[in-house]
């Protein structure tokens, strides 16, 4: 089992995406795609990985508009691993609902939740919950101050421009751990990570492709920012996250993927309204050696984290492995790859 010393993380999480299979054609349903992920899950737990994260969309192409709930699931299935959103879209979610349902998820596992706030890819849940994208940043950030009294007092006293305020309010359930600890996913703007940094919480790197030392500006600006609101800069922790796939060799890796990623990025891109195919020499350029996208060998997959490390000095690593309408099998050989050949020598390495 996971005897985790070194203080880094290593897991892997999902955004529940429901595309069909390139090679097969074939498209499983909401109903499989949920059980596939509490499988997952299982086996990440088991092989010993430190994290398990769940997205939330509000679209029929994705399986997951509840984090919570699934996590909630998956506790009952799981032991040990620590479960988080990847991410709550938290300018359209009411805090008090988002940290109640994680409290109750706190006690359902033992003390093993954690929210990661973000404001997602896509802009659905703001017509469905009755929010204007025009309100976007503010929305954002009058709800992430909410949510941090949240985790601090049982009794909330509070008032801004978009819920109603709240007078001596009880906060219930409180949860296991002394505070539900909460992350701040940031996909490239200067100004997330300093609001990350200066209300003190973990910043989670969306790396998805590219030379990871574009992202190296953004951590020095979350820690300043910290440690100028006076945070500890021990309680300034960086993660990153991204897109993964792992096999004997590289060249199987890429070989393997490259028709699941290629298809990913074409139903997302249409999604967005793009209509762009990733040829196989784009896909060899975001895959070669200096680049984010973790495919390759467990070598090359570690080469990748240690030398991010080098870079942001970060204390968590989470991988997306199921994407692109791949086979369960697939997604189950990267999990055992991730925790028996990669995990052991990044805690190794990280640890001196």
């Amino acid at each position: 089992m996971n005897d985790n010393k070194s203080g880094f993380e290593i897991g892997i999480y999902t955004l529940a995406d429901i595309g069909p299979d390139p090679l097969t054609g074939k498209t499983i349903s909401a109903k499989e795609r949920t059980k596939e992920i509490i499988e997952a899950a299982k086996l990440a737990d088991e092989a010993g990985l430190d994290v398990f994260g769940v997205g939330e969309h509000h679209r029929l192409d994705y399986a997951s508009s509840s984090p919570a709930v699934l996590l909630a699931a998956i506790a009952q299935a799981t032991k040990q691993i620590r479960l988080t959103s990847t991410t709550s879209v938290l300018s359209t979610l009411d805090p008090v609902r988002l940290f109640e349902d994680f409290a109750t998820l706190d006690l359902l596992s033992d003390g093993r939740a954690e929210i990661l706030a973000g404001r997602g890819a896509f802009i659905e849940s703001f017509p469905l919950f009755g929010y204007s994208t025009n309100d976007y940043d503010e929305l954002f950030e009058e709800h992430m101050e909410l949510l941090l009294q949240l985790t601090e007092h049982e009794r909330v006293t509070w008032s801004g421009n978009f819920r109603p305020s709240l007078t001596n309010a009880q906060i219930a359930p409180r949860p296991v751990q002394e505070k539900l600890p909460v992350w701040i996913g940031v996909g490239g703007t200067p100004e997330s990570a300093v609001r990350a940094g200066r209300f003190g919480v973990g910043m989670a790197l969306a790396i998805l492709g590219g030379p990871p030392r574009r992202f190296k500006p953004l951590v020095d600006l979350y820690r300043q920012a910290g440690i100028e609101a006076g945070h500890a800069p021990q309680s300034l922790k960086v993660g990153v996250t991204g897109h993964a796939y792992l096999a004997e060799t590289t060249q199987q890796a890429k070989d393997e993927f490259y028709p699941y990623y290629s298809n990913y990025w074409e139903y997302v891109n249409r999604q967005r309204g793009m209509g762009t195919r990733m040829s196989k020499a784009e896909f060899e350029h975001m895959a070669s050696p200096d680049t984010a996208l973790f495919v390759g060998s467990p070598q090359q997959v570690v080469e990748k984290i240690l030398q991010q490390y080098e870079l942001f000095g970060h204390r968590r690593f989470l991988a997306q492995l199921d994407i692109g309408g791949q086979p369960f099998k697939n997604v189950a050989k990267g999990i055992e790859m991730l925790a028996a050949e990669v995990a052991p020598i990044i805690r190794r390495e990280t640890s001196k």
